[in-house]
């Protein structure tokens, strides 16, 4: 190395060694290997010597700027742990401080009203039972007495799965399937709610193309439409906490109960809005009946011997009703504003522990 190359050297690595801060240490790079550096001079150099010359000075000059590259990360290393050493000695916590607040979480109203309605059914005696979404054909129509003619199919605006899928798999339309399950799987006597997530082609400010459901079913001896109602007038009113509450049954027609019944609750008119309880008016809020014999019958069960009733509403909606929200869609477009303000506590969420006898 030329007596110019090994005094750039030692200068360099002395002001490296002599720099006391990270801003010193980054002066000196530029200095050296910067754009306008005395090392990157060097380097261009190369390109305008003889071979014989760029074969000699080159794996110096090369071997110079390694030396100082190495020298910046080392001194930049050991500053940088210096001033972590400083900071720790000099910084104190204080365990007495409140901690920073956190935005908590919120129970979403579906999630709620799940709950509520589950811990009513829960008092009268009835299991949860769940089922797969994606259902076959014969589970989500024919054993519910809708066969493959029956009109009664163009009342679900069904989405088909893709595919030559045998049979013909759908995302469910009605939580009804897992009452075929059941009634396939258990012997009588049966009470079971279904709650869950289900799917029709439509989009308003009332219908979703995903919904929440609950259904209710009951197969024992000697039922009847007595006990349908009761059942229905005592989940109403514990899940809105009203003494009042008036139910209308109403002829109707469904392929899988036979008699089939429209569910109507009285509401009062107050300060302009709607208020369930009462018999000023009527408001449609479910379907319901005695589950029909050819259903019972392809579960395996003797309809002369076993009878049972049938009732599904969807969740959403009751959702609505009692906590004054005037619109389905926002339960599915995650508006944090819209959940802050319908959302439930974790910590303070409201509850029917009490019991429908309360």
């Amino acid at each position: 190395m030329t007596p110019d190359l090994e005094q750039l050297r030692d200068d360099l690595l002395a002001s490296i060694q002599a720099a006391t801060g990270l801003d010193a240490v980054e002066a000196v790079r530029v200095h050296a290997l910067g754009k306008q550096g005395a090392i990157t001079g060097l380097l261009k150099t190369l390109g305008g010597m003889s071979p014989e010359e760029r074969q000699e000075q080159g794996p110096r000059i090369h071997g110079l700027r390694e030396a100082v590259t190495a020298a910046l990360v080392e001194r930049k290393a050991v500053l940088e742990r210096l001033a972590l050493d400083a900071r720790l000695a000099s910084e104190t916590l204080d365990m007495t401080l409140p901690v920073e607040g956190v935005p908590p979480g919120s129970v979403h109203p579906v999630s709620q009203v799940m709950d509520e309605l589950a811990e009513i059914f829960a008092d009268l005696g009835f299991a949860v039972a769940t089922g797969p979404e994606i259902e076959d054909d014969w589970h989500n129509f024919t054993a519910l007495n809708i066969p493959e003619s029956h009109p009664a199919r163009a009342m679900h605006d069904t989405f088909y799965l893709a595919g030559e899928h045998e049979p013909k798999m759908v995302l469910r339309t009605h939580t009804s399937p897992v009452q075929i399950r059941t009634m396939m799987a258990q012997k009588p006597p049966i009470r079971i709610i279904a709650p869950g997530r289900v799917y029709r082609s439509d989009w308003d400010a009332t219908h979703t193309p995903m919904f929440h459901q609950i259904e209710g079913l009951v197969i024992d001896k000697g039922i009847t439409l007595g006990h349908l109602k009761w059942t229905l007038e005592t989940l109403l009113k514990a899940f809105f906490e009203r003494d009042d509450i008036v139910l209308r049954l109403r002829p109707s027609y469904f392929p899988f109960t036979e008699p089939s019944a429209e569910v109507d609750v009285g509401f009062t008119i107050q300060n302009g809005k709607r208020v369930l309880g009462g018999s000023d008016g009527w408001m449609e809020l479910l379907g319901s009946g005695m589950v029909h014999r050819k259903v019972i019958e392809a579960c395996n069960l003797d309809p002369d011997e076993w009878q049972g009733f049938a009732f599904g509403v969807g969740v959403d909606r009751l959702a609505m009703l009692k906590y004054g929200m005037d619109d389905l869609r926002p339960f599915f477009e995650s508006d944090l504003r819209w959940a802050r303000h319908y959302g439930f506590s974790a910590l303070d969420v409201p509850t029917l522990s009490a019991g429908v006898g309360a």
